[in-house]
C-alpha cells in the first residue's frame, strides 16, 4: 500500500508518530509537504510533489496542510479534493477538514444534530456585536479560522479581559470595530462559566481512545496547552462519550480532537479539531492514536 503522511513539520510528535506507525505496519510510505505541489494541467492533469505522481497514493493522512496566504491553502484543499476524485482515500476528508476549521460552520453543525453547544452569534454589523456582548454580560469573541487559543478576546461585564484576567487597557468596543473591520464578520459565544479547565477527547472512527483535561494557569481563562496550560488524563462519562462521537460524526471526521466544557448547564461542545495533535493524549494518558488512525485505512480500501 502507497501510504503519504501530508505534513509541514518533521518534529512535529504526531507526524513522527504516524510514520513510525506507518513503518511498523510495512507501508511504503511517503512524506509530502502539500506546499510543495505542483499541477500541470494540458492533454491530461499531472497532479506531482517533488516528482512524486500523488494520484499513485492508496491513501493520504492529512496532519497539516499548511498556513500562509488564502490562495495558497484554497489551491492546496483543491488539490486534496481532486486527488479524492481520482480515488485517493484521504483522511481526513478535505471538506471535513474545512468543517472543522470553520469555528461559525463546526457550530452550526453541530447544532443541527442536537448537540449542546454555547449560545453562539454570528454577526456582519459592530452595532449589534456590541449590543450581543452588552447582554451577554461575558462573552467570548474568537476568529472563525483561529487556532491554539490565538486572537480570543472575552469581554466581562463591560471590560476586557487579558489571558491572565487582568482587565485591558484597550476599550473593548475599538477592539470590536477593528475586529470587524478586519475579518468583516464576528463569531460571539457567551462564556461559560468552568473550573478553569476544559477536556479534549480524541476520537478515531466512532471510538473515544482517550481524553485529557485541559487546565489554564492560576488566573488565567484560556485553557489551550499552547497557551501554557497543563494536561492531566481524564475519564468521560458514558453521555460524554456519546457527545465526543457524534460531534465527530456530525463534522464528518474519521479522526478528531473534540473539545468539552463542563458548565452549569452540563457538558458543552465547544470546538472538533479536524487535524489534532496526538502529543497530549500520549504525554496523560499513554494512548498512542497514530497506529489507530492508520488501521482504519485497510477497513475503507
Amino acid at each position: 500500500m502507497k501510504l503519504g503522511i501530508a505534513i509541514t513539520d518533521r518534529h512535529d510528535w504526531t507526524a513522527a508518530a504516524l510514520l513510525e506507525a506507518a513503518a511498523d505496519r510495512g507501508f511504503e510510505t511517503y512524506v509530502i509537504d502539500l506546499r510543495d505541489t505542483d499541477v500541470v494541467i494540458k492533454e491530461e492533469v499531472i497532479i506531482s510533489n517533488k516528482g512524486l505522481i500523488l494520484p499513485t497514493l492508496d491513501a493520504l493522512v492529512v496532519r497539516d496542510v499548511g498556513a500562509g496566504p488564502m490562495e495558497g491553502v484554497s489551491f492546496r484543499f483543491d488539490v486534496l479534493r481532486q486527488l479524492e476524485i481520482q480515488g485517493t482515500l484521504i483522511l481526513n476528508s478535505p471538506e471535513t477538514i474545512r468543517n472543522a476549521a470553520n469555528k461559525y460552520h463546526t457550530t452550526y453543525l453541530l447544532a443541527k444534530a442536537g448537540l449542546p453547544v454555547p449560545a453562539t452569534f454570528s454577526v456582519q454589523d459592530r452595532n449589534k456585536a456590541i449590543q450581543i456582548i452588552k447582554d451577554l454580560k461575558d462573552a467570548v469573541v474568537k476568529p472563525v479560522f483561529g487556532y491554539k487559543g490565538k486572537g480570543i478576546i472575552r469581554v466581562r461585564d463591560g471590560r476586557m479581559l487579558e489571558p491572565d484576567s487582568s482587565i485591558s487597557k484597550v476599550p473593548w468596543e475599538d477592539q470590536i470595530t477593528q475586529m470587524i473591520d478586519s475579518w468583516g464578520m464576528l463569531y460571539i459565544q457567551e462564556f461559560i462559566e468552568n473550573q478553569g479547565r476544559d477536556i479534549r477527547a480524541f476520537i478515531v472512527n466512532g471510538k473515544v481512545l482517550g481524553s485529557i483535561y485541559r487546565s489554564a494557569q492560576r488566573g488565567h481563562w484560556i485553557n489551550n496547552l499552547s497557551q501554557g496550560g497543563t494536561s492531566a488524563p481524564c475519564t468521560l462519562t458514558p453521555s460524554q462519550e456519546r457527545i465526543c462521537a457524534k460531534a465527530a460524526e456530525a463534522v464528518g471526521t474519521v479522526f478528531a480532537g473534540v473539545d468539552l466544557i463542563e458548565g452549569p448547564q452540563g457538558t458543552m461542545v465547544l470546538e472538533v479539531n479536524g487535524t489534532p495533535s496526538g502529543a497530549g493524549i500520549y504525554n496523560s494518558c499513554g494512548v498512542n492514536v497514530a497506529g489507530h488512525i492508520l488501521d482504519y485505512i485497510p477497513l475503507k480500501l
